[in-house]
């Protein structure tokens, strides 16, 4: 199910580095609203809300409605930009969508059932190899997370984006279509030289 967020944003007519460094000294960045067969927008955003977005899970693939003169834009955030010396957000790009808008982005990869997992029970290890999965879908489709189980998993077992269900309408585009997500891994050996030297 598409998670959807709310972003209080401002239009502004001034562009240009000037305007930007007049905006940000007003504790404000600029942003821009793009994408779709409409024109390009200028946007004024708090900064505080683009920082507690980042450190919500799936910021970047939440729809957010934006309220633009009394008219509603959903869009995703499609880049935000730092300063490099404070790290503060500087800049936010947001990308127009409506429902039928077919969309690129990488999901959170989320494990289950290691307690039923045998190969964790008998003292492996859960390897995650890919923490996120670049997908296709449609913009009211985006999935919060795909959704990996790991009941009845040996050691040695993996698992791979060809063996997972994925939600209706939803296209891995990831570089190799068969990427290995997780594997169970042995439990690690300490030697006696190793054991000896603490």
């Amino acid at each position: 199910m598409t998670a959807v967020g709310n972003f209080r944003v401002e239009t502004r007519d001034n562009s240009g580095r000037g305007a930007s460094r007049a905006l940000r000294n007003q504790n404000k960045i600029p942003g821009i609203l793009y994408g779709g067969d409409k024109e390009n927008v200028l946007l004024t955003v708090d900064p505080r809300d683009v920082l507690k977005g980042l450190h919500q899970a799936g910021f970047y693939s939440t729809i957010f409605e934006l309220d633009l003169n009394s008219k509603t834009e959903k869009a995703l955030v499609r880049d935000v930009q730092f300063h490099p010396v404070t790290d503060n957000p500087i800049h936010i790009d947001f990308w127009r969508v409506t429902k039928d808008s077919k969309i690129h982005l990488s999901i959170p990869v989320v494990f289950i059932n290691e307690n039923k997992c045998p190969g964790i029970k008998h003292g492996g290890n859960l390897n995650v190899v890919l923490h996120t999965l670049d997908v296709t879908c449609l913009a009211d489709n985006i999935p919060e997370q795909i959704t990996v189980d790991l009941e009845g998993l040996e050691i040695g077992a993996s698992v791979h984006t060809a063996s997972i269900d994925l939600p209706k309408g939803v296209t891995v585009t990831h570089l190799e279509r068969d990427s290995t997500l997780a594997t169970i891994v042995p439990p690690t050996v300490q030697t006696e030289g190793a054991a000896g030297s603490s």
